[in-house]
């Protein structure tokens, strides 16, 4: 049995091939092709955590500030799994995108336009811990650059555009949603507060820095010295260990050292904010409450 699933959701005429890295392909794009710039007007444009990572530093911006600035929300799945989308213009238009130059942010687009037209599949067979890479075609009308010349390998085609790395660093996030899919019903909807921390994790990472080097995390989990100047230093060392934590956080495997007594705690704290919540769902029946008696005392006066 073969789990075949798209870590990004591409909308594309594309069925799903699961292609290897040695399949030979033809295309090309380049500056004066009749299509130049035609998939940027298009732009459906999932963002994986590497991708925020990159273009926010390559704006100058926070992760938070980019988020706010460039991205949309939108759900991966049908449990509201929070996912992102570069923001376009009321044309659906790309925002990076200029008509004479392309791509403005061409060193530092996303992987989605990195991979196009190819679509990144993870397949994994039943029973093994790890989903190997493969690959579909997506061919468009909209797309002249099947009819170049230019033929390669899939290998050399990635590697033209720069995903080994992309692909590296994002490897944990599509396992994650990889894994979310497969186990199904057999997880369970997530609670939001894993929703809020899966989306702090994967996207605003300035934010979930704060979160790791915080005392309250540090109540719960150990790091060692070393990790934690290396968490406060690097953005990618900090990416990884965001997707350990969700691995624990989601599927509770023991990813990190929690520290004696930190699971009582959590419960206790829980406890609490479960408390609270019930208190203000029953003050927001209340004031319902009375606004409709005050609605209907009016009517009676009427």
């Amino acid at each position: 049995m073969t789990d075949t699933k798209p870590d990004i959701p591409f909308k594309s005429p594309a069925v799903p091939a699961a292609l290897r890295g040695d399949h030979r392909f033809r295309f090309d794009c380049r500056p004066g092709i009749s299509c130049f710039n035609a998939c940027c007007r298009q732009a459906d444009v999932t963002l994986a955590p590497y991708d925020i990572l990159r273009l926010a530093r390559r704006f100058g911006l926070t992760s938070a500030e980019f988020i706010r600035k460039y991205a949309v929300p939108f759900q991966l799945d049908q449990d509201g799994l929070p996912g992102l989308k570069l923001k376009t213009d009321d044309a659906g238009t790309c925002l990076h995108m200029d008509e004479e130059k392309g791509c403005t942010v061409y060193s530092d687009r996303p992987s989605v336009c990195r991979y196009y037209p190819l679509g990144l599949l993870s397949l994994r067979e039943k029973d093994t811990p790890r989903a190997e890479q493969h690959y579909s075609l997506i061919k468009e009308d909209i797309c002249k650059g099947h009819e170049e010349a230019r033929e390669q390998t899939i290998d050399a085609y990635r590697s033209a555009q720069g995903l080994p790395e992309y692909d590296a660093h994002n490897q944990g996030w599509y396992e994650l949603i990889l894994k979310k899919k497969s186990a199904g019903p057999t997880v369970g909807k997530p609670p939001m507060t894993s929703l809020q921390l899966f989306f702090l994790a994967c996207y605003d990472l300035d934010n979930f820095r704060r979160f790791v080097l915080s005392p309250q995390f540090q109540e719960n989990y150990v790091l060692d010295p070393e990790l934690k100047e290396h968490l406060e230093r690097d953005d990618e060392a900090l990416l990884e260990f965001a997707y350990r934590f969700l691995r624990q956080v989601l599927f509770g495997e023991k990813t990190l050292r929690e520290r004696e007594g930190a699971w009582e705690r959590r419960v206790e704290q829980r406890k609490e904010l479960w408390q609270a919540q019930v208190e203000m769902e029953r003050a927001r029946r209340a004031k319902a409450e009375d606004e409709k008696y005050q609605e209907r005392s009016c009517s009676c006066d009427e």
